[in-house]
Parts: structure tokens; sequence; C-alpha cells
């Protein structure tokens, strides 16, 4: 850097412009480089302030990633080096994925028994403002930035939801967000399996293999796998999630950018163990808005092979490719290069996966009906004292409607795959 600050800025400029002279006359892009040079050295001598060179490259570089899409963002070295937390399963915040959408930033899924789930947030909720600021025009990494915190701290999200009224304001205390992707794991009725998969991290595979195991060793003849508020995650592990229910070899997903490397096929693994039941057990999987990128994956391959059945609502439509790309400096780039596609070529990005049985969540469709009749008043809702909150569902476990807690998507699926197995007793 003390070399850099040396050679001065001007002559670095003009080394870079010397650099890109060497490109064909014809490539309009290098044509424009002395528009920028020429902006760089007005704001250095007229701006009221001194500026520093790394602040101006930074704050380029910025808006040059945030003007290509939601997803491709510019990370400062601290930034950068952060970057890969939330894959490994724990993580300080609030317990939500987020996204850019329409312009709004968009909640995708809470995430299952974090204090943004508990405290009612749901997937399609716009976020407006965070802590009275508006989020108009931030980028998805502030965002992040600023709802991410100490944990033991608050944080006010507000938002817009669809069949409200008015804007709700949610205060919400942070805390570590220790993921574990399989939640839950059981026999139902009638020897029907049940698999709720709440995150796709560096846990997930092992979890799901685990899960599997223990449901064959109990007997189980069908099965549910719940990927509904699955937000995704990584992209090799929906790979091996579907490959517990899709024979080995098959193609899973592909992708296709602009560079032939950043086209890619990546087929079935097999499951780890020889028996081949997943492959050919009835199979029903639920899908919903909060639904996203890694979920979609093993949604639309599963779909596409006819291997199960998706049970419940239209996904959200999260099928892009995000490569990270290190500068020199430490600092990076995480840059969309590629979208996803399902094995018959359907585009998952802003299109989302439509399921095959369309199915309405009951629970979400009385939350809108009540909102639809109060008043105008600004509603707070607040998680300060988590075992008071526990205290008082116990309290009025007795006077709630049955229709609140009643999951009908889950229950069409059980349906659904009873009268499957009776079809196939008849066969």
């Amino acid at each position: 850097m003390k070399r850099f600050m040396k050679v001065g800025f001007l002559s670095l400029l003009a080394l870079l412009f010397v650099a890109v002279s060497s490109f064909s006359a014809e490539d309009n892009f290098y044509k424009e480089i002395p528009v920028f040079t020429e902006a760089i050295t007005l704001i250095r001598q007229n701006y009221v302030k001194e500026t520093k060179a790394k602040d101006l490259i930074y704050g380029a570089l910025g808006g040059m990633l945030s003007s290509l899409d939601p997803h491709s963002y510019f990370m400062n070295p601290q930034e950068y080096k952060e970057m890969k937390i939330e894959t490994k399963g724990e993580f300080g915040g609030v317990g939500i994925v987020i996204s850019i959408k329409d312009t709004f930033l968009t909640v995708i899924s809470p995430i299952e028994d974090t204090p943004a789930f508990k405290c009612g947030l749901k997937a399609g909720d716009m976020i407006v403002k965070i802590d009275g600021e508006s989020t108009k025009d931030i980028t998805l990494y502030d965002a992040v930035g600023k709802i991410r915190g100490k944990s033991g701290t608050e944080v006010i999200l507000t938002i817009m939801r669809e069949g409200s009224r008015e804007l709700l304001d949610f205060t919400i205390v942070r805390d570590i967000i220790e993921v574990k992707a399989v939640k839950e794991a059981k026999l139902l009725t009638d020897k029907i399996g049940y698999i709720k998969l709440i995150v796709f991290n560096e846990k997930a595979n092992e979890e799901l293999e685990e899960a599997l195991d223990r449901l064959e060793k109990e007997g189980v003849d069908s099965l549910i796998l719940d990927l509904r508020n699955n937000p995704g995650g990584l992209l090799g592990v929906a790979v091996q999630a579907s490959s517990k229910f899709i024979k080995k070899g098959k193609l899973i997903v592909y992708t296709e950018g602009k560079e032939k490397k950043q086209t890619m096929r990546f087929k079935s693994e097999g499951r780890r163990k020889s028996g081949n039941f997943f492959f050919t057990c009835p199979l029903i999987v639920l899908v919903n808005e909060g639904s996203a990128s890694a979920s979609e994956i093993v949604a639309g391959a599963i779909q596409d092979y006819h291997r199960g059945i998706l049970l419940g609502s239209k996904t959200f439509g999260k099928g892009s490719v995000q490569t990270v790309l290190p500068l020199s400096d430490g600092s990076g780039l995480r840059l969309t290069t590629a979208k996803y596609f399902t094995p018959l070529g359907r585009c998952i990005q802003d299109e989302g996966i439509m399921p095959d049985v369309v199915a309405e969540d009951s629970q979400q469709s009385t939350v809108y009906s009540q909102q639809s009749t109060v008043n105008r008043e600004p509603r707070t809702v607040t998680i300060k004292d988590e075992e008071k909150q526990k205290g008082d569902r116990k309290d009025k476990e007795g006077e709630k409607d049955e229709k609140e807690t009643y999951d009908s998507q889950l229950q069409r699926a059980i349906d659904l795959l009873k009268g499957i197995k009776v079809y196939q007793g008849k066969m």
C-alpha cells in the first residue's frame, strides 16, 4: 500500500489507461475508461474534503457490482473474511435469509426455531426499515450487516406484508443461530416417514442420511420430505440430498454462464449405503414460497424425473449462481456467474417451481384474515423474554382455535400417500 501511495494515484491511472489501450479499438467498454479517470481526477481536485484513493476505488467497485443484480456485491477485506460464516451452521443474528426482489428487501424465509421465526416473520415479508432507517436502495450486504449484531441486542424490522393494511414493527433480540439442518424426523401414521429439512448447510447431508437410516429401521414404507421455508444453502449439499432419492448417474441440476467453465453438470452420487429403498418408495415433497435455491434444485429434480409429488405453493425463484472472486488486497467480489436449470432445462431464477398439487397453507390464510380486520394503528411484535412467552403459550394452549394449529398441507400429503398405497395394493 505504501508503494502504491508513492507511485501516486494519477500515475496508477495513467498505467491503467496504457494497459487497456492495448485492447481492440473496437471494444466500446475500454473507450469509456477515460471518463472514469476524469471523474476520479475531478473528485480529488475539487471535493470539499480530502479523499483517499482506496475509499474512492472501493466506492466505485461497490456501485459497479450493485448495478448488476441484487446478488452481486463488493466486499472489503473484513467483509470478505466474514463472508463464509453462515454456511458453517452457526452465526449471530435473528435467523432470516433475505434477498432483493422487485427492488424490495424481502424475506426469503425465516429459519425455524430462531428469534425471527418465533417472532412471526414470514416468507415474502418486505423489510422497509431497519431500526427506523429506510431500506430503499440498500445493498444486500449492507442489509445483512445491519440486521446481524451482538447476541442479546435488539433490532427493529419494519415489515410490509401482503394482506395487511398497516406496517408491522418486529422488535427481535439477536442470538447465536445454531442451525440443525434436520429439525424433525419421525414415523407418522400408516408407516409414513416425515423429515423436516430446514437448511442445506454443511451438516445437512450427514443429518439427512442418519434420519433416513433411522426411519428405514423403524419400518417406513413411504416418505414426506418437508422443504417448506427452507431458504437453501450449498449447491453440493443439494446434489447430495437429491442423490438420496434419485439413482446414481442421473443429472440433478446444471448451470449455464458466459464462460465455458461456468457451464457445469451435477449428477446423482447415489446413497452412501447399498440399499435402494428411498429410490423407489412413494415420496411427497412439501414446498412453499419460502423454499428457495437449494430447495428448488431438489424439488425440480424430483419433479422432472417423476420421482415424487410436489405439494404446496410455488417456490421463491432463486436460481442464480454466485461465485466469490478474491482480489489482491484481500477484498473480494461476489458475482453472479450462471443460472440453475432443472434436468429438463427449466430455469429456476424468477420462475420458481410450481408444485404438482397446489395446496393453500391454512395457518397463513388464518393470519391474513385476522389482519384484514384490524384497524390502522401500528402493530408491534416483540420478543424479549422467551421463557415468559413459553408460559403464556402454555396458558393459552387450551384456547387455541384448531384452525390455527392444523397443518392442512401435511395432512393432504398424508392422505395422498395413503391413497397411493391403496392404489398400489390393488394393482
